[in-house]
């Protein structure tokens, strides 16, 4: 067995059972080297752990947001729960560092791959849940995950989806939406105002106000619903 401890004291928790920790940081690419081998690699407990996660930010989320719809519900665990999120709580963790990769993956980078890391942290709390339960698991979670849900408590509205986009871009891209009046009509007691979202030199959505606020949150509203159709989240 390896020595795991320093990983363990940075995840800040303790196996019982290593085995499971062993299996969750092993690639497919490195089983699929080991002939002979009954070692099996770490994608059930990903699957596993990937239903946990769900499920302890989701319970996190209900105790943040009371009063808080499903839809809106959904959209703020998909802020949390997706793979440039995942992947960079496992950097932060050093998983890279002791994952078992086979050779050509290893080669290839596949430590610092994001789809490799997101995965390897779904494995690990799948078997941090066999290791010791539901408890320690949501512990665990809430420990790792801790700034993006403070970030969550600062949604003081529902409706604030400037607020809820930013949040959300800055966590995903590591870049900030920017806005820009592209029209203006009417007179001046009733001016129209049509705004752009703009991400990495992107148009994210457009929309108009009757005054720049409300073409703003109207732009945020359309772009943040576009995110979330196009990452899966209903």
């Amino acid at each position: 067995m390896r020595d795991l401890e320093p990983f363990e004291e940075r995840l800040g928790y303790s196996f019982k059972r290593t085995e499971l920790l062993e299996e969750a940081l092993r690639h497919a690419s490195y089983a699929h080297e080991q002939e002979g081998s009954d070692s099996h690699d770490n994608e059930r407990l990903e699957f596993l752990g990937d239903a946990v996660l769900d499920l302890a930010i989701s319970h996190l989320l209900m105790q943040l947001f009371e009063t808080a719809k499903e839809g809106d519900l959904s959209k703020f665990r998909a802020s949390v729960v997706n793979e440039k999120v995942l992947s960079q709580v496992a950097k932060e963790l050093g998983i890279g560092e002791v994952l078992l990769l086979g050779r050509g993956e290893d080669m290839g980078g596949g430590r610092g791959k994001p789809s490799i890391l997101a995965d390897a942290l779904e494995a690990v709390l799948g078997a941090i849940y066999l290791d010791s339960g539901f408890d320690s698991t949501m512990a665990i979670i809430e420990l790792l995950f801790k700034p993006l849900i403070s970030n969550l408590d600062s949604w003081k509205s529902m409706e604030d989806y400037k607020s809820l986009l930013q949040e959300y871009t800055q966590n995903v891209f590591k870049s900030r939406p920017e806005y820009l009046v592209i029209h203006e009509s009417g007179p001046s007691h009733d001016k129209l105002f049509r705004v752009a979202i703009y991400l990495r030199g992107k148009v994210l959505a457009e929309a108009e106000g009757k005054n720049k606020k409300e073409a703003e949150q109207k732009a945020a509203r359309e772009a943040f619903h576009c995110m979330m159709t196009e990452s899966g989240t209903p």
